[in-house]
């Protein structure tokens, strides 16, 4: 029992507190949220119950994870990356999936819904870095480099093969920047800029559809922008509409000129807090979000060693892409493609899994000391 109580000490001593509260007061900014969608109907009692228990169990998972020793946790990959694949593999079975507009990104799991891709990206951070951190130096040399570009893309062109480009484009930029870290020749960091310009154009005359060009197109055109008010740029017109609606100090939660605007409670949830909490609430947020990109760059900084660094990047660059992607759909500067905003959109798996994320990141702060850990002893 003092055994016990002496690690949690050292754990309350040693352990990152910063960044845990600033991710428990963007979530109960959220729910506090999600409640006042339910007073003004926007979403039903039940899915804001979700979202709460969704909060819960990520926060008490994170707690646990962050405990386990992360060499530990790389060391098993074997024994969780197959759960995740298999779930995402899931959806290629027509009765398991939910699919909305040719993105089956839903498993149905009896009464409850799961979202694969949230789960495969924390697997992929974990085993991305495992793999990277074993090369070393070897990472530039090209039949490993090619290893890891497999290990890299081939989880993308699943996603992307199963209609969700917006996940399949954080994974590439996860890829990316875990890549960079992983200490990639600037060659070849050279060679894929150059590269850019061809797959740009191979993947707009040959991968993307014409939905997909059509949300490129219509943020340029505003010809094309009025033909499409009412079909593919709806969307950007209410969310714009509605974010500019609360000028700088809000309209207030119980106001009656709320804009409706689609997918408010997910996808466009910034819309609603600049018309509800109006200029200052977007600018509060905003400050939010970037202290805690920023504190995963000080924790990948201060890790001890390369397995570290590698996942706090990893987890940097996932919440990043997913904070300039949603809010650039907002502004209009960025077409949609269905990326929530950390902590804060609705959506149960994501809320769950990036805190997870988040005790992955404690873990290796938490074990840069020389003392006996959980699953791990590293002797001076």
């Amino acid at each position: 029992m003092k055994s016990v109580l002496n690690f949690f000490v050292r754990y309350i001593k040693h352990v990152d507190k910063v960044l845990p509260l600033i991710c428990i007061a963007i979530t109960v900014f959220d729910i506090f949220l999600v409640n006042s969608m339910v007073e003004t109907g926007i979403i039903d009692a039940s899915t804001a119950r979700t979202q709460r228990i969704a909060a819960i169990l990520g926060i008490s998972i994170g707690f646990v994870v962050s405990l386990v020793d992360y060499k530990f946790i790389s060391k098993y990959w074997f024994t969780f990356t197959p759960v995740a694949l298999i779930l995402q593999l899931l959806l290629f079975v027509p009765s398991m999936r939910i699919e909305v507009d040719d993105d089956m990104a839903w498993l149905r799991l009896g009464r409850f819904t799961l979202q694969p891709s949230e789960v495969l990206k924390f697997v992929f951070i974990i085993t991305l870095a495992t793999h990277i951190s074993k090369l070393g130096e070897k990472i530039n040399s090209l039949p490993h480099l090619l290893l890891v570009a497999a290990h890299g893309l081939l989880p993308a062109a699943l996603i992307l093969k199963q209609g969700d480009a917006g996940s399949a484009l954080v994974f590439l930029f996860i890829f990316i920047c875990m890549l960079f870290m992983g200490g990639l020749s600037w060659k070849y960091l050279l060679a894929g800029v150059a590269a850019v310009p061809v797959v740009a154009y191979v993947a707009w005359n040959y991968i993307m559809q014409d939905h997909h060009r059509m949300r490129f197109q219509v943020l340029f055109d505003e010809e094309l922008q009025q033909q499409e008010i009412l079909g593919i740029y709806l969307q950007q017109y209410k969310g714009s509409i509605a974010l500019g609606s609360g000028q700088l100090t809000g309209l207030g939660f119980e106001s009656d000129r709320l804009t409706d605007t689609p997918y408010l409670e997910n996808d466009f949830v910034f819309s609603y807090i600049g018309m509800t909490l109006g200029f200052i609430g977007c600018v509060a947020v905003v400050i939010a979000l970037t202290a805690l990109c920023l504190k995963l760059l000080s924790n990948a900084s201060g890790a001890p060693d390369q397995l570290g660094k590698l996942m706090c990047v990893g987890v940097f660059a996932m919440v990043f892409f997913h904070c300039v992607i949603n809010i650039g759909m907002v502004l209009s500067v960025i077409p949609v493609i269905g990326i929530p905003l950390p902590f804060i959109s609705q959506g149960g798996t994501s809320m769950m899994m990036t805190h997870i994320c988040m005790g992955l990141v404690m873990s290796v702060s938490w074990h840069r000391e020389k003392v006996r850990h959980m699953f791990y002893t590293e002797k001076d």
